[in-house]
C-alpha cells in the first residue's frame, strides 16, 4: 500500500492488471503540440514598454503590454516594436518558446497597421551570444527567467517595467 501511495504522488498512473503493475506517465513524456496564435491588434503607443538589448545598437525596443499572452503550450507571445536610429520602425508578432530556447515570427506589422503573416517561419534557437539579438533579453530577464515561461501577462508585463525603472 505505501508503494501505491508513492506512484500516486508521482503523477498519474496507468494499470497493467494482468502484469500486477503500474507505469507513470508524466506531463514531459507527451508531444508538445502548439496551439494556434491569435494575431493582436496592431499596437499603440501608449500600451509600448522600453526594453534594453545593449549599448552594441542605436536601436530602441519595446513590447506592447496588450500583446503579451501564455498560451496553454506555455509560449510566450507578443509585438515587439524596434525604432532604427534614423526613425524606421520594425514591427513583429513573435513568440518564445521557453523550455527549448527558440524563437518563431508569426506576423510582419504593416504601415497601415495591418499584419502580414510570416511565410515558411518555424522555430529556430534563440542566439543567446549576440549583443544585437532583442530576443536575448527577452527570453533570459522577462520572459523566460531559468528557461522557465513566466505564468501570465501580468508577470511579463512586472519583469519588463521592473527593468526599466
Amino acid at each position: 500500500m505505501k508503494k501505491l501511495v508513492l506512484l500516486l504522488l508521482c503523477g498519474p498512473l496507468v494499470a497493467h492488471a494482468e502484469w500486477g503493475q503500474f507505469d507513470i506517465e508524466f506531463e514531459q513524456d507527451k508531444p508538445w503540440v502548439e496551439v494556434a496564435a491569435q494575431l493582436p491588434p496592431y499596437p499603440k503607443a501608449e500600451n509600448l514598454i522600453p526594453f534594453t538589448v545593449s549599448s552594441a545598437t542605436a536601436n530602441r525596443h519595446f513590447i506592447d503590454a496588450a500583446s503579451i499572452s501564455v498560451g496553454g503550450d506555455k509560449v510566450v507571445r507578443y509585438t515587439v516594436v524596434v525604432e532604427a536610429a534614423g526613425g524606421a520602425k520594425n514591427v513583429m508578432f513573435e513568440g518564445l518558446r521557453c523550455a527549448t530556447g527558440e524563437r518563431r515570427l508569426y506576423a510582419y506589422g504593416q504601415s497601415d497597421g495591418s499584419w502580414s503573416k510570416a511565410r515558411n517561419a518555424g522555430w529556430e534557437g534563440i542566439k543567446l551570444r549576440s549583443l544585437l539579438s532583442y530576443h536575448k533579453p527577452l527570453f533570459e530577464e522577462h520572459f523566460c527567467p531559468g528557461w522557465i515561461s513566466v505564468r501570465d501577462a501580468r508577470e511579463a508585463v512586472r519583469n519588463l517595467k521592473q527593468a526599466a525603472e
